[in-house]
């Protein structure tokens, strides 16, 4: 096996994935730097249709949402597996901008989404 961890696909199927050859195009690097950021925590990925994907969210121009890698690095020391992660970054939360808290980063929200990722280990 590849070493890279992998979730389960817990999300809604309107949720656009990018292959990883789509997402070392869109970040400028290459397809081995794309696994290591994977092995490395920084993004998460899923297996659609046999293919490993990075959801679409995880990207904003130029480059990977601000303070996804350290709210994942974050959720990881209090417990969670990567499956619980994802599900987590993607559940509506009204009280958040943005109402999930992938959005709420993609907001530039990403204090308050850490800070909740912080209480929740308690």
């Amino acid at each position: 096996m590849s070493g890279i961890p992998v979730a389960d696909d817990v999300l809604d199927p309107a949720v656009a994935v990018l292959p990883l050859p789509e997402v070392a195009a869109a970040l400028g690097i290459s397809a081995n730097k794309v696994r290591q950021l994977l092995r490395d925590g920084h993004l998460i990925a899923v297996r659609r249709d046999g293919e490993l994907c990075v959801p679409g969210d995880f990207f904003v121009s130029g480059g990977v949402v601000k303070g996804l890698a350290g709210t994942i690095t974050v959720l990881a020391d209090s417990g969670f597996t990567r499956t619980e992660m994802l599900r987590w970054l993607f559940t509506a939360d009204e009280t958040l901008p943005g109402t999930t808290p992938i959005n709420a980063l993609r907001t530039s929200h990403g204090t308050e989404v850490k800070r909740r990722a912080q209480a929740m280990a308690f």
